[in-house]
C-alpha cells in the first residue's frame, strides 16, 4: 500500500509542477490582446480542432506552419494555442522565424478559452 501512496504523491507533484509551468510560461496580457482583436491560432491537427476549439480561432496545424503560406499580415497580433501548450511554444518560434513580430504563446486551448471568455 505504501508504494502506491508514494507513486501517487510523486505523480501529483509532477502534475502540479507541469500546470504551474504552463501558467507561468503564458504570455502576459493575453486578455488585453484578445480584446484588441488578436488572432487566435490553434496549431493542433484538424481532427483535434474539430473535437473542440475556441470560437473564432483559426486552425493551421504546426506542420503546415513550417511549409505553407501563412495568410496573415506579419504585423498582426497572433496568440497560439494547442492541446497542452507544447506545440504553441514551437509555433511562436516558427512564426518569429517567418517574420511575424507580434506572436504570443497562449498555451493549452482550454486554458486560453477561459481567458477569451473573460476578455469578450
Amino acid at each position: 500500500m505504501k508504494p502506491i501512496i508514494i507513486t501517487a504523491s510523486i505523480l501529483l507533484l509532477i502534475y502540479i509542477g507541469y500546470r504551474t509551468y504552463r501558467i507561468v510560461n503564458l504570455a502576459a496580457g493575453l486578455d488585453q490582446k484578445i480584446a484588441k482583436g488578436a488572432i487566435i491560432l490553434d496549431v493542433r491537427t484538424q481532427w483535434e480542432f474539430e473535437t473542440g476549439h475556441i470560437n473564432g480561432a483559426i486552425n493551421i496545424s504546426l506542420s503546415q506552419l513550417r511549409t505553407h503560406v501563412i495568410p496573415f499580415d506579419t504585423g498582426k497580433t497572433i496568440i497560439t494555442c494547442c492541446s497542452h501548450g507544447l506545440r504553441s511554444v514551437k509555433a511562436v518560434s516558427i512564426l518569429h522565424a517567418r517574420g511575424f513580430t507580434r506572436v504570443y504563446n497562449g498555451g493549452a486551448w482550454s486554458d486560453l478559452n477561459e481567458i477569451v471568455q473573460k476578455a469578450r
